[in-house]
């Protein structure tokens, strides 16, 4: 599976951005989709997820009702939509793919930069 990010800039805080992951290849066991983020000088931590079948979120507490997550089944894409943005959200926003048969996540696009100015 491949996937491809985009979306990401620079917003000044309380804006929004849209982030969009494509997948690609041998996406036939998609189970889950779910973006992750890395901060500077922290570790990769989960944002929100999605399974693919029955289109089930889930998010992060620091995320909750800010940000959305949706999926597109024909496109095989998946959307994080990304509002009233903190200094905080600042990071670098990975998209991944769970496999049906897999219990990680084990692909991963190439992340894209998200910058929220205060």
């Amino acid at each position: 599976v491949q996937l491809q990010a985009s979306g990401g800039g620079l917003v000044q805080a309380g804006g929004s951005l849209r982030l969009a992951c494509a997948a690609s290849g041998r996406t036939f066991n998609i189970y889950s989709m779910a973006w992750f983020r890395q901060a500077p000088g922290k570790e990769r931590e989960y944002v929100a997820g999605i399974t693919w079948r029955g289109g089930y979120p889930d998010y992060v507490d620091s995320v909750k009702g800010r940000f959305t997550i949706s999926r597109d089944n024909a496109k095989i894409t998946v959307y994080l939509q990304m509002n009233s943005l903190k200094p905080e959200d600042t990071a670098v926003y990975y998209c991944a793919v769970r496999n049906s048969y897999a219990l990680e996540y084990e692909y991963w696009g190439q992340g894209t930069l998200v910058t929220v100015s205060s």
